[in-house]
């Protein structure tokens, strides 16, 4: 099976793609390649996965969500009109399509469903939607473009919000489709999605786009994976937070999986390690400025990095205390622990003494009721919610 040497994958997020003019600066972008096999990579438009999660919550409450699906549409609506002024052969149906969709599966009885699986179900629609128009604008332009669905290739097992990728069945299925088609044609697809074997949709995560990039990336051993921001690159800071940031030219895996893991929002977390299992360098530039060089993360060591500022928002910190006065001893971790891992809670910072334990991770209230309510017979729990946590990495 025929692998092409200067593939590469491109990932746009939701702020490069938020209307009609940054649509036209991605496409811009994207035709300075005009040499390369691509495969496109995009999120939901704007704040479009946002809006979808308070429409599924209105739902769930049985609470009218009829204006913020109204106003959703208008939204693309007004971005399909402004790409498509002048008169096109293109057919918009399947837009439409989306849409109808979308409303069956809202219009449809919650009671005795399973909340997660409708939560993917419901926000997998702002990829399916921009991935369409996009690709509708590309051949609008005369670009060689096919659209294809990721939750046909990308397999997870059952684990909705956050699905566990099946890496054996999901590269088969990536290289089987796309190979033949790549010398013809790019690929333009949808981030942040996959589905299970017997066809549910599934999430990979917020923010999940840059991982499946990758996820396309090592499957078909790409010559590099780029994420597009609204930032030169990766910064030692945030800067809506920071003055005075600097710049990474270069980064290690290593380095790059630490930052993503203390919560440096700039790559999702699992981006890392499957380019790091194939050696395949992870760009980050701006789509503001694309002539800059950005931020190469390879396999290189890099020494003397100036320090790392990350803050990250929304924590919950639990703290488990013995009832007894006893010590906090390994039965009791390894109760806490096994509960932690069932939730698929996971541990950003933690801290132990002799009578308590104390872990600090992403607030979801979903799962911090689960966790309450199973080990409140066990410990004395005492927690707080909307946080921040604060990580210096390479402090000097």
């Amino acid at each position: 099976m025929e692998i092409f040497l200067n593939m590469k994958v491109f990932k746009f997020g939701g702020a490069s793609i938020k209307d009609a003019n940054s649509i036209r600066n991605m496409t811009d972008i994207v035709a300075e390649y005009p040499d390369d096999p691509l495969v496109i990579v995009v999120s939901a438009m704007g704040k479009t996965t946002n809006k979808l999660e308070q429409i599924f919550f209105k739902k769930l409450k049985d609470e009218d969500f009829k204006a913020g699906l109204d106003e959703l549409t208008e939204y693309h609506s007004m971005i399909i009109k402004d790409l498509f002024r002048e008169p096109t052969n293109i057919d918009l149906k399947p837009v439409n399509e989306l849409f109808n969709d979308l409303e069956s599966i809202l219009g449809s009885n919650v009671k005795n469903r399973n909340g997660a699986r409708l939560y993917d179900a419901v926000v997998s629609f702002g990829e399916l939607l921009s991935s369409t128009i996009i690709g509708l604008y590309m051949q609008d332009r005369g670009m060689k473009i096919s659209w294809i669905d990721a939750r046909n290739l990308i397999k997870t097992d059952h684990t909705y919000r956050e699905g566990n990728i099946d890496w054996e069945t999901t590269g088969s299925l990536i290289k089987q489709s796309l190979t033949d088609k790549l010398p013809e044609s790019d690929f333009i697809t949808q981030g942040f999605i996959g589905s299970t074997k017997d066809g549910h949709t599934t999430t990979l995560g917020r923010e999940g786009s840059d991982f499946t990039a990758a996820i396309f990336g090592a499957s078909m051993d790409a010559e590099s994976v780029t994420i597009w921001k609204d930032v030169p690159g990766i910064l030692n800071a945030d800067p809506k937070r920071f003055e005075k940031t600097q710049l990474y030219s270069n980064l290690s895996y290593q380095e790059a999986a630490e930052m993503t893991y203390y919560g440096a929002s700039v790559i999702h977390p699992k981006t890392i390690k499957p380019l790091a299992n194939k050696n395949i360098s992870l760009l980050v530039k701006s789509f503001e400025n694309p002539s800059l060089e950005g931020t190469e993360i390879n396999k290189g060591d890099i020494h003397d990095l100036p320090p790392t500022y990350v803050i990250k928002d929304k924590q919950c910190l639990v703290s488990f205390g013995v009832k007894d006065l006893t010590f906090i001893n390994e039965k009791n971790l390894s109760i806490i622990f096994h509960i932690l891992d069932k939730l698929n809670i996971k541990i950003n910072m933690m801290q132990n003494s002799a009578v308590s334990l104390t872990v600090c991770f992403d607030y979801r209230e979903d799962k911090v009721s689960k966790l309450l309510d199973t080990l409140k017979n066990d410990f004395k729990i005492l927690y707080n919610q909307d946080l921040q946590l604060i990580t210096i990495k390479n402090y000097t």
